[in-house]
């Protein structure tokens, strides 16, 4: 996940810690991430880098997106 998000590999395992993702895997060298999980960890190393936003805030984040995006989806129907 590293090299396609461009977050390093402690970055991912704060943003695990705080909920953001949820690998499947026992440690971090046998995570397996989903492509939905590949696209938040983009858009979280572009929150932490431009915003300075920690892990809970990232993971905090993530979730409003996430839910801001459900909402614009059921009110097109």
């Amino acid at each position: 996940m590293s090299r396609i998000s461009g977050a390093s590999a402690e970055e991912i395992a704060l943003w695990v810690a705080e909920g953001a993702f949820e690998p499947k895997g026992t440690g971090p060298r046998e995570w397996r991430f989903s492509g939905a999980s590949l696209c938040r960890a983009h858009t979280a190393f572009r929150l932490a880098r431009d915003l300075q936003i920690n892990a809970a805030g990232i993971a905090l984040a993530l979730d409003l997106l996430d839910e801001i995006a459900a909402l614009r989806t059921s009110s097109k129907r």
